[in-house]
């Protein structure tokens, strides 16, 4: 007994000593425009850069500290849409309490709490990626993510709307992070422009990253605002081309004490054309091809964001695309004096209608521990495509003789395709110098394709095709950096196991094996305004379903589109170096790297043996054998004067090629091993005029040079955009107009020997005028009724459509 109450003296003694010899720190924090409390800004006390206690300030913008040792300190105090606070403070023998009270001044970039697009695009080059923030002048560039795309340095996207990074097609993209089961660029189509707040352009990716795409990872972050109260904003534009296409968009923010909501929807339709031909210069046989389609796409976005308390965040959000369009194709075929064939035309007429519809699922919860940067994250995320298309195919065939031949048919073809994801992060900086990265990730891929053709000629009217992936992985990283260098090495070990599977066992192909992913970064910074880095990783690119299944994708008389089940996924190993130079007045950006690819997958395109003497080719996929790559690119940011600023870049890449193509010979096909040098070049130039605060102006130029691929060679691309931007209402109004291709030049073409000599043109609406109109509101005011609201702690009613 006497022990027990010596032992509760002394802890009572160790305690009261200890309060004695410790100090305090409290205060209030509000807005310095109109005294109104912040409530859950941070507050860090840090001593020699070492954060060693924090916390967030209550419902009345007050803060308390305690157990303080008796010492200098620096205190910084953070809230979103302000600028920081930091200041100093003592704690002594004879002041052990000290009160800081602060008035904090929103930021300038921020306008009563709602997001704020600069004028212009700015370019950041970090450890492993370069970050392009969308400024005005890239969304009136056009209505959807595709129209920008062109815009931004090492990406281009063709007629198809197909993205390429440093002219290599095979490139992964991602949302907010994560996979989408939608086609990219059927996805970039969906995305408003005015949707977009960054992109990211990964070339080299970590082993922290999935391998997929074999020349790199194309982010593309959405708009999410964190702002306290309600506010948003609204977008629209028209295209006018032929017909007027129309664009809108709206982003609704909502911010309550520990709750965030964030909203977006967005939507594209309209009517677009395109047309071409191919010319086949041994036999005179001139294919015409007139494209339209009725499109009309929408994009939701919503979810949330939970904070539990100061170290644990729970989030959830969801994405629905769903496109309904049209596609209405005729393709007329004028056989000039062929000898060997009895037909003098053929015109076929074909429809393609059909929902496409994704949801997209996404759970996330974050551990923060007490370490600063010490971190958790567990993440689940779930998307859904259901594809259906209903096609008609009415062929009429005219022989020399004047008499018709019709054939009449219908199509079905119904998609799908589940993704499941499963993943754990774990990040732990062990001291100021070391950080430690590990997770393990698990990727289920479950598809389903079935097909109906009443074509009388086909050989199987029903096929049933299914294309399924497990993918198990798991990394780990370990970097540590030093007053001037700093280093990255890590490693990513893979399980990989596919399963395709056509009419239910006639045809099957199996794969399964375990790689290893490694990847390194050295980072050296020369001084303050110079840096160089050193990157190598390996990666790969798998086949993905539109690549391999054996089921038509498009068709005409003469040319059908199919996949290939047998093809092999391509790796790729990768070094580059980087150098970044922040110059007074922007910044400049120059790299090169070299490639070394192994089985590459290419289009490829050969006669249809199976009905000979009909000009009928087959289109698809194939791998080549290895190659290398090697290409630089250099851009710069630089504001000339202070109306006046320009973002210019180049980029080329060369591509050693060996693969096999079909040449036809006295009537037989005959493959040939053709090795060529692929040389891709790339110019752009952005430029800003500012005349006053409201009105600016942009000129923007771009160059593609010729191709001369292994299976055909692409022709020299260009065009030149003008436009111009007027800000009204205190810069929450914006009205931006643009004059795409004023010149009229672009265009696709092309030209081939092989399977025969022949040659192309493919033209679309490239010469548009896009007006829009984008208009930010809630803010301040509501901000304001919200924390009043909360001090009598009574539910006065939610906002907007939350």
């Amino acid at each position: 007994m006497k022990l027990k109450f010596f032992l509760f003296v002394l802890l009572g003694v160790i305690s009261t000593a200890q309060a004695q010899n410790s100090g305090i720190i409290s205060g209030k924090i509000v807005e310095k425009a109109n005294s109104a409390p912040i409530s859950y800004a941070t507050v860090s006390i840090k001593d020699n850069g070492k954060v060693v206690s924090g916390v967030n300030t209550d419902d009345n913008g007050d803060f308390t500290i305690k157990n303080l040792a008796l010492k200098s300190y620096t205190i910084e105090i953070q809230y979103i849409g302000f600028r920081k606070y930091i200041g100093s403070v003592i704690l002594s023998d004879n002041k052990k309490t000290a009160t800081i009270n602060v008035s904090l001044e929103e930021e300038a970039t921020q306008l009563k709490g709602v997001n704020i697009v600069s004028e212009r695009s700015t370019i950041e080059q970090k450890i492993d990626r370069k970050v392009i923030t969308v400024g005005k002048d890239l969304t009136t560039a056009g209505a959807s993510a595709s129209d920008i795309m062109n815009n931004i340095p090492s990406v281009n996207v063709d007629q198809d709307g197909k993205l390429s990074l440093r002219g290599n097609d095979n490139v992964r993209v991602l949302i907010d992070g994560r996979p989408s089961n939608i086609d990219p660029a059927q996805l970039l189509k969906q995305i408003p422009s005015t949707s977009i707040k960054k992109i990211e352009l990964i070339t080299n990716p970590s082993a922290k990253y999935n391998p997929e795409g074999m020349s790199g990872i194309i982010n593309i972050i959405l708009h999410k605002n964190a702002n306290t109260g309600f506010n948003g904003s609204y977008s629209g534009g028209i295209t006018f081309g032929q017909t007027a296409k129309y664009n809108q968009s709206l982003d609704l923010n909502y911010k309550t004490g520990k709750v965030n909501f964030f909203g977006n929807v967005g939507q594209n339709f309209g009517t677009y054309y395109n047309d071409g031909f191919i010319r086949r210069m041994d036999q005179d046989i001139v294919q015409k091809i007139d494209v339209i389609n009725d499109n009309d796409s929408y994009l939701y976005k919503i979810g949330m964001d939970y904070l539990i308390d100061d170290h644990n965040t729970l989030s959830f959000y969801t994405n629905q695309n769903k496109s309904d369009g049209k596609g209405y194709v005729d393709t007329d075929i004028d056989y000039n004096n062929v000898s060997n064939s009895n037909i003098s035309n053929i015109f076929q007429k074909s429809k393609y209608t059909g929902p496409d519809q994704v949801g997209t699922y996404n759970l996330a919860y974050k551990h923060i521990f007490k370490k600063e940067g010490h971190t958790l994250d567990f993440e689940g995320n779930y998307s859904d495509n259901k594809e259906t298309q209903y096609a008609s195919f009415d062929t009429k065939t005219t022989n020399l003789d004047n008499t018709v031949n019709s054939i009449i048919y219908d199509d079905y073809i119904k998609g799908t395709r589940k993704l499941s994801t499963l993943n754990i992060d774990y990040v732990n900086p062990l001291n100021e110098k070391t950080t430690l990265e590990a997770g393990a990730e698990a990727r289920i891929t479950r598809t389903g394709n079935d097909y109906i053709t009443g074509n009388p000629l086909a050989a199987l009217p029903v096929s049933n095709y299914t294309y399924d992936t497990d993918i198990y992985s798991a990394y780990v990283t370990f970097g540590q950096k030093f007053k001037k260098l700093s280093y990255q090495l890590g490693a990513r070990f893979e399980s990989y196991k596919v399963a395709a599977n056509l009419n239910h066992g006639l045809e099957k192909f199996d794969d399964d094996y375990i790689t290893l992913y490694p990847s390194a970064y050295l980072t050296y910074n020369l001084n303050e305004k110079n840096t160089f880095q050193l990157s190598y990783s390996r990666r790969v690119d798998r086949p993905s379903l539109e690549q391999t299944k054996p089921i038509r994708e498009f068709s005409t008389p003469l040319v059908t589109s199919l996949g290939n089940p047998e093809l092999r996924p391509q790796f790729t190993n990768s070094v580059e170096v980087n150098y970044t130079k922040t110059l007074e007045k922007g910044s400049f950006t120059a790299g090169v790297f070299v490639r070394s690819i192994n089985d590459q997958i290419s289009r490829i395109l050969y006669p249809d043996d199976s009905e000979p003497n009909s000009n009928k080719q087959i289109m698809t996929f194939t791998n080549y054998d290895h190659n290398t790559a090697y290409g630089f690119e250099v851009s710069l940011n630089y504001k000339i004067t202070k109306w006046w600023d320009i973002q210019p870049s180049i980029d080329f890449s060369s591509i050693n090629q060996r693969g096999v193509v079909f040449l036809y010979e006295n009537g037989v096909s005959v493959p040939k091993e053709r090795p060529v040098t692929v040389a891709a070049f790339n110019g752009r130039m952005n430029s800003n005029f500012k005349v006053n605060k409201r009105l600016s102006f942009l000129l923007f130029g771009f160059y593609r040079g010729a191709v001369d691929g292994v299976q055909n060679n692409s022709h020299e691309m260009y065009k030149m955009d003008i436009g111009s931007r007027y800000t009204l209402l205190d810069n929450k109004m914006n009205i931006s107009l643009r004059f795409n291709d004023v010149f009229n030049t672009m265009k696709y073409a092309f030209d081939t020997m092989y399977p025969y000599p022949q040659a192309g043109q493919f033209k679309w609406e490239s010469q548009t005028v896009y007006l829009g109109l984008t208009y930010n509101f809630g803010g301040a005011t509501i901000k304001n009724l919200q924390r009043k609201q909360r001090e009598d702690n009574t539910n006065k009613g939610g906002g907007g459509m939350f």
